[in-house]
């Protein structure tokens, strides 16, 4: 029979894909003889067959169950819904990988009317009897019975006040039974029914509650976000409970074994004295630093931090820890690896490297290279004078502008818009996902540093500010107000997560620094790469920009981008009308030293590095007025003033304009077929590059220049062009008197060309592949309308697994890339390859370059950092595999 319950002391930490992270880590937290509760998991097979059972817990996992409750009775001495002796247990999800905040827990299971007075006698204590028993009622209501918990926070509020209390420890075990009586009333009024009595009956609806919460939207939506399969399923973590909520010699908490935010090696969390869990991460009280148990309870504060480093030194990662201490004794809830910002990624694994906790390959491996785009970010101006509006905690750090939304639909939609909103609500819950993921920072009243905004915040990258209490929100009018100070929907704040700081309208910002530990990391990075990086630079300040990141030359250097410029327009467009070849040459005349002083900029940025220069892409008409719009100006002109030469100049314009037109200008007269038809353009460009080049070396400077050949589909379009530019470095030199090194290859695009690469190989010195177009080729799409009218369907359908223009397609694009590197190299062995679409800083599309072995990838300037880590992570990963292999052989 298929075992689908372990007790905590059956399992270890590397049953994951069986208990979850979350029944691993107590089962191993349970080995190594840490005070955890004793209890038991459901595995995730178990819900993946209550899924292939149309939703009904099987006859076998339900036996188990009722088998691994009896023996927690038995260990505990206690019976669940025994009136005299009752056994409370939390009822929590547990998945393979992290989900914070998107599963449901439940606490206090197996209260009814008659176990609430048995422990109520058993402790001594009615107040805390009946607190746990109206918080079961709550949390269960929402989680099983699907009730919004706001008609239970309305009650309580309203009794609160009715009282003359200003918090929940005021109230007293008469005044919880008085709540009680009016949270079943809600039940009954929203179920029709009364509230389950049955400790058995709670306990399987509970798990089912669970097991449905893995396919609930936010668990949806944190999937979709975080790339986790769906097929996982989740664990049931049946735990016997234990009270924070017991006196002043009770408390619980959460606490990192270093700073999440900086990785500094301090304890970092917080606390409260006579509260249970939720209490420290919904944002109903504020919490208390964790360092001031110091001075609370001293003991207990000595028993937490041996216990943190125990953990630490046997995970060998910074742990994520919840705590509840009950009557002076401590108990640990749960242990996983933190989440973290890139600034603390990157500071724990460089020190841990130092502390010798781990070797440098497990550093390199620690960190997300899509975290790293938040530390290459603007933050805000240190010089600016600010002045702040209010400050709360700063929860997770990076500076951002936008305007105020209240609601996390709304946020969702603005930001799909493209307009940068601030999520401010007075706490988030795990229903607000679609709006954090959408704003640009998430500012909330209440809560600490770990609660939900937190947590989430820092796990996204984003920035956010909790605990702000000056802010008084009034969700009914969408504002909110500090002193004097309304703040409405819609206006412009900026938040600094850093320091919890405030401010009114947008605030100037800077561009980021590199710290130490970064460059340390990244230096390590590169010892182990085996893979090439470099950028795609169209001027020499982004040059200069792809050096300091470490780039090792230029994959990508797009020459319509400096065409692009508003005094170079008059002339590209002056070339594009003339009548004859003189008056094009003409034109061209005057972009030659243009586009010379561009390629000189870029150049010496790089400093001898390779730098690769496309020659002239788009189609003309790019450079030209909108067609649309010129009409209506030349019928506007025929109207108002019919005589004038302003309208002649239109009506010429929109003649060639019409001229240009394409059907499809994707597929159309574009790349080398411009070159081809114009081949004084692709001339005057080379000649423009090689001027460059003669004028660097009377500085005694090297450079390496790559021409290429854009959109080769035949071989004999790359022999034609090839000659072209041969023939003008022949020119320049003779000129000059100069010589200079440099290759000829082609952008592999049209899937022709990846089919035909033994062919191409025989006139091309290097290949790059330009993903972006070959996957528009490959699949048919045009990437602006695919993006704008199906993919996003596409994609949520699960028709694709991801945007195929971010994440490289390997099984067909791949394929096509696989069989150009293979073909070419058969032609030429030492071919170079590379890629130069915006796949090149996607971390999966870099293990794909670093397997098919091409010898570069190319990405835009802040993403350089991203790709020499993701290409020193695909290194170490398969060799280690291969490692693997070789020992198992």
């Amino acid at each position: 029979m298929e075992k689908f319950v372990y007790l905590f002391q059956e399992g270890n930490g590397n049953m994951r894909d069986l208990l979850g992270g979350k029944g691993a880590n107590l089962a191993e937290m349970t080995r190594i003889g840490l005070p955890v509760p004793f209890g038991f998991t459901i595995t995730t097979q178990a819900c993946n067959a209550y899924y292939e059972s149309s939703k009904n817990i099987p006859k076998v996992v339900e036996t188990q169950t009722l088998e691994a409750l009896r023996h927690l009775e038995e260990k505990m001495g206690k019976k669940l819904g025994d009136p005299k002796n009752p056994l409370l247990v939390s009822v929590r999800s547990g998945s393979v990988f992290s989900m914070p905040g998107m599963m449901d827990t439940i606490l206090n299971l197996g209260m009814n009317d008659e176990t609430v007075i048995g422990l109520a006698k058993l402790t001594k204590n009615p107040r805390f009897a009946y607190d746990s028993y109206r918080r079961f009622i709550q949390m269960f209501s929402n989680v099983v019975l699907e009730i919004d918990t706001f008609y239970f926070e309305q009650y309580l509020e309203d009794t609160r006040e009715e009282k003359g209390y200003s918090t929940d420890p005021e109230m007293n075990a008469e005044d919880w039974q008085q709540v009680i009586a009016g949270y079943k009333e809600i039940v009954k009024k929203h179920t029709r029914k009364d509230f389950p009595q049955d400790p058995i009956q709670q306990l399987f609806l509970a798990i089912t509650a669970v097991f449905n919460s893995w396919n609930n939207q936010r668990a949806l939506v944190y999937r979709r976000i975080n790339k986790i399969p769906d097929l996982l399923g989740t664990a049931v973590n049946i735990q016997s409970m234990v009270f924070g909520n017991m006196g002043n010699d009770s408390g619980t908490g959460v606490a990192f074994t270093r700073n999440p935010s900086t990785g500094e090696h301090v304890l970092y969390g917080e606390y409260l004295i006579n509260a249970q869990g939720e209490d420290v991460v919904a944002g109903i009280r504020t919490p208390q630093p964790i360092v001031t148990l110091k001075e609370a309870m001293p003991e207990v504060f000595k028993q937490f931090t041996d216990t943190c480093k125990t953990l630490e030194q046997h995970y060998q990662e910074m742990q994520d820890i919840e705590f509840t201490v009950e009557r002076g004794k401590l108990y640990i809830l749960q242990t996983r690896n933190g989440k973290r910002t890139a600034q603390a990624a990157i500071r724990i694994a460089v020190e841990m490297v130092q502390e010798g906790i781990i070797d440098k390959k497990t550093a390199l491996l620690r960190v997300d290279p899509d975290q790293l785009n938040q530390l290459l970010h603007r933050r805000i101006d240190d010089k600016f004078q600010k002045k702040i509006l209010a400050k709360g905690l700063p929860a997770s750090p990076g500076a951002a502008t936008g305007q105020v939304v209240f609601d996390a639909d709304e946020a969702e939609r603005l930001g799909n818009d493209g307009q940068k909103v601030i999520l401010v609500r007075q706490e988030t819950t795990p229903d607000d996902i679609h709006g954090i993921v959408a704003a640009q920072a998430i500012l909330t009243s209440r809560g600490g540093m770990t609660s939900h905004a937190a947590v989430v915040a820092r796990g996204m990258g984003k920035a956010c500010i909790c605990g702000c209490e000056a802010l008084k929100i009034d969700l009914r009018a969408k504002q909110f107000i500090v002193g004097e100070t309304v703040v409405n929907d819609g206006d412009i704040i900026t938040i600094d997560g850093s320091t919890g700081e405030i401010m009114l309208g947008e605030i100037p910002m800077i561009d980021p620094e590199l710290s130490d530990e970064f460059q340390l990391l990244l230096a390590w990075a590169d010892q182990e790469r085996k893979i090439g990086v470099r950028a795609n630079a169209d001027n020499p300040e982004d040059a200069k920009k792809s050096f300091e990141f470490g780039a090792a030359g230029i994959g990508l250097c797009r020459t319509e981008h400096m065409f692009m410029d508003q005094k170079r327009i008059p002339i590209v467009q002056k070339m594009i009308l003339a009548e004859n070849y003189s008056e094009r040459m003409e034109a061209l005349s005057q972009l030659l030293p243009m586009q010379q002083g561009d390629f000189e900029g870029i150049f010496e940025a790089m400093q001898g590095f390779p730098v690769t220069i496309r020659l002239l892409d788009p189609p003309l008409h790019e450079f030209l007025p909108d067609k649309e719009e010129l009409l209506v100006e030349v019928t506007k002109l025929q109207i108002t003033d019919p005589q004038s030469a302003e309208l002649k100049k239109k009506e010429k314009l929109l003649k060639k304009v019409r001229q240009l037109d394409e059907f499809n200008p994707m597929l159309g007269h574009r790349g080398c077929r411009l070159g081809m038809i114009f081949p004084e353009i692709y001339e005057m460009q080379a000649k423009a590059i090689f001027y460059a080049a003669a004028k660097l070396a009377e500085k005694g400077m090297e450079v390496q220049p790559e021409i290429m050949i854009p959109l080769v589909g035949h071989v004999n379009e790359l022999k034609e062009m090839r000659r072209l530019v041969i023939d003008s470095a022949l020119l320049v030199q003779q000129e000059t008197g100069k010589c200079f090194n440099y290759t000829i290859g082609t952008m592999i695009e049209i899937p022709r060309a990846a089919l035909t690469a033994d062919q191409i190989a025989e006139e091309a010195d290097f290949f790059s592949f330009g993903t972006n177009d070959l996957t528009q080729t490959t699949f048919g799409y045009s990437r602006d309308d695919a993006e704008s009218k199906f993919l996003q369907a596409y994609i949520e359908n699960k028709v694709l697994p991801e945007n195929p223009f971010a994440v490289l397609d390997q099984e067909g694009v791949g394929k096509l890339v696989e069989t150009g590197v293979k073909l070419g190299r058969a032609t030429k062995p030492a071919l170079k390859t590379g890629i130069c679409g915006e796949h090149g800083g996607e971390k999966s599309s870099i293990d794909f370059c670093y397997r098919t072995g091409l010898d570069y990838v190319s990405c835009s300037p802040y993403r350089v950092p991203l790709a020499r880590l993701a290409a020193a992570q695909a290194t170490i990963r398969h060799e280690l595999n291969k490692e693997e292999v070789y020992t198992t052989a």
